[in-house]
């Protein structure tokens, strides 16, 4: 059975009408647990063609209807060779009622550079130095060019990439110094974290999106979270979250910008009582951004969510979700901090200005409204197809992690659960009765967007 014919076939569609009061959930979708992407490679294992960490983003080619999704650095956490990739793929969106359907994988494109694959193992493993990028690279987002040309935001840089539409490595933008990890000398280290790096981006929240101007000449790269120094006193216990944008022609950054998260108060306010409440140093640690779409020169929609739900370290969702929300936030009257250093700050700077962010979408409430699971890792965001009406088809996607983790030895495991239970079983191995590797989710809302532009293509 082809990969094309199984997606076709085991995905269950679930179909909501919501009332007008709540968010309007369209669809969600299944994608098989244990599919295979089309790499032609046969060795076993969940490092070669298993159809995991599927959404890491999401990027909508309104001109062509092609679809793309950005897979991370594979199962291992950077620890296991994966040759990076992205996945193509066709849907069928319901222009009256935004309902998605029939999600075939129609190709899977490898990453290269210079005719060498690219590859999610560690600087210090791949290439024998933690200060050497190399062919090190954990795609995270992704959005697509005037010209066709694809643009993914690399986490371990953190860095820009701009590939052709075959996946070939046309150029990397220049990463702002100030992002750069480093240790207290001033060495680079892109892979330990506190304490040893003292500046920079934090290990594991460097960038996780990337959108583009309706007019191709500008991009916004959005980091995960606060920079290891920009906190009180440092960045897991900060709240202000870089952009950086970037000149499509130079390559050069110019402006960066603050994102402020949501206060701690504010997000236990929203758990049940007695849950354990978020703790002051999962502000910038665990409370992060996962994505970025572009409405226009100056707004955007941003994924803000915390680290609970469905995930491999949490496979029976026994802890409450306190935030899995789509933000609309506004640059034009944020200050332009590439200048600025906001280190040891619990509050930004007198005359330091934030975006601006209103409330979008809570996905966490529209899914427990339909009851449904909520899952871990909400990463990618696309606004889809135009409706008959003149709304959107809003696509959310989630980053399964594989449904494998890994021990110190780097021997790799499946997570396997029914939803109430959970077991760690071989790699390929079959699960015990009942229960199922972790799923990889697609979700339709129907929305409306006020002052969005769509994307202008090259002649």
């Amino acid at each position: 059975m082809t990969s094309q014919r199984l997606l076709s076939g085991a995905i269950a569609g679930l179909v909501m009408a919501a009332s007008a009061a709540a968010a309007d959930l369209r669809s969600t979708l299944v994608i098989p647990r244990a599919a295979a992407d089309l790499l032609p490679t046969t060795a076993p294992g969940a490092n070669t063609n298993r159809l995991g960490g599927f959404f890491s983003d999401i990027s909508y080619d309104r001109p062509t209807g092609r679809l793309l999704s950005l897979t991370d650095r594979g199962p291992g956490g950077g620890m296991i060779p994966y040759d990076a990739r992205l996945q193509q793929f066709s849907l069928t969106v319901d222009p009256a009622t935004g309902t998605i359907s029939g999600l075939q994988l129609t190709r899977t494109i490898p990453l290269t550079a210079g005719g060498q694959a690219l590859n999610g193992l560690n600087p210090a493993l791949l290439n024998g130095s933690p200060a050497v990028l190399g062919r090190s690279l954990d795609p995270e987002g992704l959005t697509i060019a005037r010209n066709g040309n694809l643009y993914v935001a690399d986490e371990y840089g953190p860095s820009v990439l701009e590939f052709t539409p075959a996946g070939t490595l046309v150029r990397a933008f220049a990463t702002p110094a100030n992002l750069v990890p480093r240790e207290a000398g001033g060495a680079v280290n892109l892979v330990a974290g506190r304490p040893v790096i003292a500046t920079g981006r934090q290990d594991n929240r460097g960038f996780e999106g990337i959108a583009i101007s309706p007019d191709g000449s500008r991009l916004y790269a959005v980091l995960q979270g606060p920079l290891v120094q920009e906190g009180d006193p440092d960045g897991r216990r900060g709240r202000h979250v870089r952009i950086v944008e970037f000149d499509t022609a130079t390559g050069q950054p110019g402006r960066q910008f603050v994102y402020q998260l949501e206060s701690l108060a504010d997000i236990n306010a929203r758990l049940p009582s007695g849950a354990e409440p978020f703790g002051a140093n999962a502000q910038g640690r665990i409370i992060g951004l996962s994505a970025i779409v572009a409405l226009n020169a100056t707004e955007f929609l941003v994924i803000e969510r915390d680290n609970r739900g469905l995930g491999i370290d949490d496979p029976t969702s026994r802890a409450p979700v306190a935030s899995k929300r789509v933000y609309r936030i506004d640059i034009s009257g944020a200050t332009d901090v590439s200048g600025v250093s906001l280190a040891g700050l619990g509050e930004l700077p007198v005359g330091v200005a934030p975006v601006s962010k209103t409330l979008f979408l809570d996905v966490a409430a529209a899914l427990s409204a339909a009851g449904q699971t909520i899952p871990e890792k909400l990463e990618g965001l696309a606004v889809g197809q135009r409706l008959n009406d003149g709304r959107y088809a809003l696509l959310i996607g989630t980053d399964n992690d594989f449904s494998a983790t890994q021990n110190d030895s780097r021997v790799q495991f499946d997570i396997c659960t029914d939803g109430t239970a959970a077991a760690q079983v071989a790699l390929n191995a079959p699960c015990p009765a009942g229960q199922e590797l972790l799923p990889t989710y697609l979700y339709s809302f129907r929305v409306e967007i006020p002052g969005f532009v769509e994307q202008i293509r090259a002649p």
